[in-house]
């Protein structure tokens, strides 16, 4: 009877071992770190989301480009300071770093501003990208189904963990980088008139010219993102040149974006139009393909894909920290718990706020507040503490 229970009881406790091994899954494991290029492609391509195809609505003035590159070269401040917390010993701890710096109770009050945050901006990124798939490739489906397949497929990527996410932004990079390229003729229009790009320097400043910079500020502010993901790339070389040229190269995206912009539409008629990007994809010529803006919308989604997978892990590790299960394993119940609270917010927000114009308005104007805010604060922040720490 012992050796029969004894055996009953093995037998139990393997399946059990069993179904937990097929519930849990590796989310965060590290088994390699990646390289400097790494942050290159992160930070250039966190950058290039929703924001660069409404960018020309909030700028309208040609003198704003000259804010394009002011609020870049802040940005390169921001990088530097970054670099310091991605060289520093805490970074690469994750989070015992941060549990070292500010204390458990503070990181679980970070964690829940973050949960919070995360899913706005996630919300933000995707009814902006089905808006455009709504308006330009499927105007007779339903946004919910759109909403859906993005983050089916996000998920998907996400599902595969941090390490594996973080490397599609190779593939994000490769279908999304030459799209700018793409509006390089628009200077050279028979109809581009050149006297659209002035005035270059403001004759008058108002309320609406403080808010276009902060917009700005708000688009370049998604590489703070990366602060938290410093275990998984590789930070023993000096990465701050990595950091530079990436951001450069948003740079000069939102720049060749912008002008090409002016000068198409000019300042009186771009302001009128909420995604002047997409409009002018359906005037580019090329012989043999037709309605190249449904082939620039498509490869712009890996963008988003790539971006909405990042955040929703960031999203299911800041619940994990303020529901205090960082010793527990990552499961896919988690996970896909995680991503319906997404997807439900989606619709919610979408049914409510996003169809209207005001609640619209209402909704870009709190990312852009949030995201500015962030960008300033949390980089400030972790310099001065690894700053205080290391004086110790």
């Amino acid at each position: 009877m012992d050796e029969n229970a004894s055996e009953i009881s093995k037998t139990a406790t393997e399946m059990a071992t069993g179904d937990e091994e097929v519930k849990s899954i590796s989310l965060f494991n590290r088994t390699s770190t990646l390289g400097g290029i790494y942050f290159l492609l992160l930070v250039n391509r966190m950058q290039m989301h929703y924001f660069i195809l409404i960018m020309p609505v909030y700028l309208v003035h040609p003198y704003m480009v000259w804010g394009i590159v002011v609020m870049g070269l802040l940005s390169q401040l921001n990088l530097m300071m970054m670099s310091k917390w991605f060289t520093s010993s805490y970074a690469a701890k994750g989070y015992q770093g941060f549990l070292q710096l500010f204390g458990k109770r503070t990181v679980q009050v970070f964690a829940l501003l973050g949960f919070l945050i995360i899913l706005l901006k996630i919300s933000i990124v995707t009814l902006g990208y089905v808006e455009m798939l709504h308006n330009f490739i499927f105007p007779s489906m339903d946004k919910r189904w759109l909403i859906l397949i993005i983050l089916l497929i996000s998920l998907y990527v996400a599902s595969h963990g941090m390490e594996n996410t973080l490397r599609f932004v190779v593939i994000a990079f490769l279908c999304g980088a030459w799209i700018s390229v793409m509006f390089i003729p628009f200077f050279f229009q028979p109809d581009a008139n050149y006297r659209d790009l002035y005035p270059l320097i403001p004759t008058e400043w108002s309320g609406q010219s403080w808010q276009s910079l902060l917009f700005i500020w708000s688009a370049f502010s998604s590489p703070v993102y990366l602060v938290f993901m410093v275990p998984w790339l590789s930070s023993k070389k000096k990465i701050s040149k990595y950091l530079v040229i990436g951001n450069m190269m948003s740079i000069m995206e939102y720049v060749l974006l912008f002008v090409a912009s002016v000068l198409f539409y000019g300042s009186y008629y771009l302001r009128k139009i909420d995604f002047p990007i997409g409009y002018m994809g359906s005037y580019i010529q090329t012989n043999g393909l037709e309605r190249i803006d449904y082939i620039l919308i498509s490869f712009h989604m890996f963008n988003y894909v790539f971006d909405i997978s990042i955040l929703l892990l960031c999203f299911y590790g800041a619940g994990r920290i303020f529901m205090r299960k960082m010793k527990e394993r990552t499961t896919r119940f988690g996970l896909l718990s995680s991503w319906f609270v997404i997807l439900i917010s989606i619709i919610l927000m979408d049914q409510w706020l996003w169809q209207t114009v005001p609640g619209q308005k209402m909704l870009l104007n709190l990312q852009i507040w949030i995201g500015s805010c962030i960008y300033l604060l949390i980089p400030t922040i972790l310099f001065i503490a690894v700053k205080r720490k290391e004086s110790m």
